[in-house]
C-alpha cells in the first residue's frame, strides 16, 4: 500500500507542472495587462486577474442648480452699452452781459434743471456750477438752466442731443448799480442807512416786488437792465426816501439818495430838568394820528424825519403826552413832565 501511495504521488506531480506552469503564464499577463490600462505601473490590486474599475472614465454625474422660490421673477442682465459710442452730449456754458459779447468771467452761478412735463410740477435741482463757463455731460432730453449774476438773471431751455458737444450762450443784459447816502450833505455813520431795490413790476396786490432788501451804501449790485424804485431809509422810523433809477445793460449806474432828519432823545421826569424816569414805554405818532415808532426805556433816541409829532410816555405813575416839532438837521431832547 505504500509503494501504491508514492508512485501516485510522483504521477500526480508530474501532470500537473504543465497545468501549473499555464495558471502561471496566465497571471502574468493578466498583471501586464492591467499594468497598462492603470498607466501608473504600480500599486493596483487585482481581483480573479481583472483590473480594478478607478472610475477614470465615467462621466461625472451633473450637479444641480440653486433652487429658486416659485415667486421669484428672473431678469435678464442687459448687455452693457457700447463704450465707443457715447450716448451723452458736451455742452458749454456761457453767459454775456450784452448782446454785443461782454463775456463775464467771475460771480457766476450756474443751475441746471430737469425739464418737467407739467409746468405746475417743482423742476428737480440736477447740478449747480459756480464756474464762468461750465463744461457739462447731460443725457439726451430738455433741461432748464439759469444762469444767476448778482440779482441778475435769465433762465431757458435747452436741448441735448447725444454724442454732441455744443456751446449755449446765455444773455443777461445786466448792469451795476452803486447807490451813495448823504444826511445833511455828509456820509452818515456805518451801518445807519440801508435801502430796498424794488422792481418796477407790480404785484396783484399793486405793490412792487422787492428785488433786493438790505442794501449797503456804496457796493456794486448786480441787476438785470431795467427801471428800479430805491427805498432808502436812516434809522429805525421814517427818515425815509424813494428815488427811481434806470439800470442800462453793460454800465454802472450811480445814484446819490439825500437824506433830511433829525435825532431826537426823549425823558420822562417830575419836573423839569429832573431826572428820567426808568421804565418808561413810548409811543411817538404823527399829525395824521399814524404809530411812527415805539420804544422802552428812561431815554430812548431816534431819528426822525422833520416835522411835528406827539409822544406820549406811560409809566406806573400814569400816562402823560406832550406835542413837538423838528428840522432837518436837529439833535433835540424832549422831555415830558408828569402834571
Amino acid at each position: 500500500m505504500a509503494d501504491f501511495r508514492t508512485k501516485l504521488g510522483r504521477i500526480l506531480r508530474r501532470s500537473a507542472l504543465p497545468t501549473l506552469a499555464a495558471v502561471l503564464l496566465g497571471l502574468g499577463h493578466a498583471a501586464a495587462l492591467a499594468q497598462a490600462m492603470d498607466g501608473d505601473g504600480g500599486g493596483a490590486q487585482l481581483r480573479g486577474a481583472f483590473p480594478p474599475d478607478t472610475g477614470r472614465y465615467t462621466p461625472s454625474a451633473p450637479v444641480p442648480g440653486p433652487t429658486l422660490p416659485a415667486n421669484t421673477t428672473v431678469v435678464p442682465r442687459k448687455a452693457a452699452p457700447d463704450s465707443g459710442s457715447p450716448t451723452s452730449g458736451q455742452v458749454k456754458l456761457v453767459a454775456l452781459l450784452t448782446v454785443d459779447g461782454q463775456r463775464i468771467d467771475q460771480g457766476l452761478v450756474w443751475r441746471v434743471y430737469e425739464a418737467l412735463r407739467d409746468p405746475r410740477a417743482p423742476s428737480k435741482l440736477l447740478m449747480t456750477k459756480r464756474e464762468p463757463s461750465p463744461t457739462v455731460s447731460l443725457e439726451p432730453g430738455e433741461y432748464i438752466v439759469n444762469a444767476a449774476f448778482g440779482r441778475a438773471d435769465i433762465t431757458r431751455k435747452i436741448v441735448v442731443t447725444p454724442g454732441t458737444a455744443t456751446s449755449e450762450k446765455f444773455v443777461l443784459n445786466a448792469g451795476g448799480l452803486k447807490v451813495r447816502v448823504l444826511v445833511d450833505g455828509i456820509a452818515p455813520p456805518a451801518n445807519a442807512v440801508s435801502y430796498d431795490i424794488m422792481s418796477s413790476e407790480r404785484d396783484q396786490s399793486d405793490n412792487r416786488v422787492r428785488v433786493l432788501a438790505g442794501a449797503k451804501p456804496g457796493v456794486v449790485n448786480r441787476l438785470n437792465a431795467g427801471i428800479y424804485r430805491i427805498v432808502s431809509r436812516y434809522g429805525d422810523a421814517n427818515a425815509k426816501v424813494e428815488a427811481d433809477v434806470t439800470v442800462e445793460a453793460g454800465k454802472l449806474t450811480e445814484a446819490t439818495i439825500s437824506h433830511s432828519a433829525a435825532r431826537v432823545t426823549f425823558k420822562l421826569v417830575a419836573q423839569a430838568g429832573g431826572d428820567a424816569l426808568p421804565d418808561t414805554q413810548w409811543t411817538v405818532q404823527g399829525q395824521d394820528g399814524r404809530v411812527v415808532t415805539t420804544s422802552v426805556g428812561a431815554l430812548p433816541s431816534h431819528i426822525l424825519a422833520p416835522g411835528t409829532y406827539s409822544v406820549t410816555a406811560k409809566s406806573t405813575s400814569g400816562v402823560f403826552k406832550r406835542d413837538f416839532t423838528l428840522a432837518n438837521g436837529d439833535v433835540a431832547q424832549v422831555e415830558v413832565v408828569m402834571q
